[in-house]
């Protein structure tokens, strides 16, 4: 099939998770046989089209329309102040992106298409207007949602964004069965929802592609010797990720195994509490951090060289940062209260544990979860290598890749009959 692919980041502007997951499963699907042209935003050094890898890449060039913006819009996206610069961008690339798609690709080159998708509400302008114009199948990804980034508040605009495409849409794919949940609560359509994991690549992600003195030589640089054990926190700096109440759980931590030292390894707005944090609670000789977005290749190492991987995070849709963990062979420690994708791949007790649940609002519990691997560290070495096993058998880009082509092909086949 020929596949329409909305995306708002791609490579090489990758910004986090969602194009990651768009850098995998791109090429995955092109290994099954499918084509796929890809639509994304250019941050006006990128080329506004080129075939990368096989993959067919448009970049519309994007004009500033933000001054003007404000003259029609409704007071909630006047409430963004510098913000509507990003929004401007975002409305922009959606209308050029279905401009392009419609009378370029369709009308002007011929190109026929099966299916079109888009992801996250960055996305879903375009989709609404190509299944509108065109009636071509629309799946609709839902990686997150506004209600849950923002802990039950957001933009008015961007939740309403999210449901008329939800509601055009003819199926839903979201990320977790905790998110289907969710999805349906907020009265999305049951019927439509469709659960699609992410994936990992295992031959990257793997714990002997890395050297033993790459690993000392990282744990030196952060004063973890080896005998210490090296507690690991990768990811943005923000409410939802529970690195606040992280930091507060090390002085229990380090009062029952002062052995142990916390890796915070991102960027985010709350960098600033949390070295505030650190100072006030005089934990600086045990708590390390480095505020920056690191490569890939030196993430991994970060996760060799932990003991420990933590994800306290209180809002998860999936959860990609844990499964990075698994592959590497770490036991984890994940908030799994609410909206947790971690619980549908962390087995939390019995004889296929790979890590431990914990309330990310509750420090005391991070302290519990993170103590229980501490208190038996050959016990949690044994969960990590179940972590590996269980990553390769369920989530590979290309089980993940034939399992999202079988609902395409399901939703193309639906809106046949109609």
């Amino acid at each position: 099939m020929r596949i329409g692919y909305f995306v708002w980041e791609y490579p090489p502007r990758i910004i986090g998770g969602l194009g990651t997951y768009a850098e995998n499963i791109c090429p995955a699907i092109l290994d099954l046989g499918h084509d796929i042209s890809v639509f994304t935003m250019n941050d006006g050094t990128l080329k506004t089209r080129e075939i990368l890898k096989g993959i067919d890449v448009n970049r519309p060039m994007l004009a500033d329309g933000s001054g003007i913006l404000p003259i029609f819009l409704t007071e909630d996206l006047r409430r963004w102040g510098t913000g509507i610069k990003f929004f401007n961008d975002v409305l922009i690339y959606n209308i050029l992106s279905a401009t392009k798609f419609v009378n370029e690709l369709i009308k002007k080159e011929g190109y026929h298409f099966d299916i079109i998708c888009a992801h996250d509400w960055l996305s879903a302008m375009a989709g609404i207007m190509i299944k509108q114009e065109t009636g071509l199948p629309f799946v609709f990804h839902l990686h997150s949602t506004e209600w849950g980034r923002s802990l039950d508040g957001g933009s008015e605009t961007v939740l309403h964004i999210e449901k008329t495409a939800a509601d055009v849409a003819d199926r839903i794919i979201t990320v977790s069965y905790p998110m289907e949940e969710d999805l349906i609560r907020h009265g999305f359509e049951p019927d439509k929802i469709k659960v699609c994991w992410n994936g990992i690549r295992v031959d990257k992600y793997d714990p002997n592609r890395l050297a033993t003195e790459d690993i000392m030589r990282l744990r030196s640089r952060y004063g973890i010797g080896p005998e210490e054990r090296m507690i690991l926190f990768v990811g943005r700096l923000t409410a939802v990720k529970g690195v606040v109440n992280l930091v507060k759980a090390m002085s229990t931590v380090i009062s029952k195994h002062p052995e142990s030292k916390l890796v915070i390894l991102g960027k985010g707005e709350l960098e600033r509490t949390v070295s505030d944090l650190i100072n006030r609670l005089d934990v600086g000789e045990k708590v390390k951090t480095r505020f920056e977005f690191v490569s890939e290749e030196e993430r991994i190492l970060h996760y060799g060289a932990c003991d420990i991987f933590v994800a306290p995070s209180v809002y998860e849709p999936f959860g990609i940062i844990a499964l990075e963990a698994m592959a590497m062979e770490k036991p984890v420690v994940v908030g799994a209260r609410g909206i947790s994708g971690f619980r549908d791949f962390v087995i939390p007790s019995g004889h296929d544990q790979t890590g431990v649940h914990v309330d990310g609002s509750n420090s005391a519990d991070i302290a519990w979860g993170i103590n229980s691997l501490l208190e038996d560290i050959e016990g949690a070495r044994e969960m990590g290598k179940r972590g590996r096993r269980r990553v390769k058998k369920y989530f590979t880009w290309d089980k993940i890749a034939e399992y999202t082509i079988a609902i395409y092909e399901d939703v193309i086949k639906e809106v046949g009959k109609k």
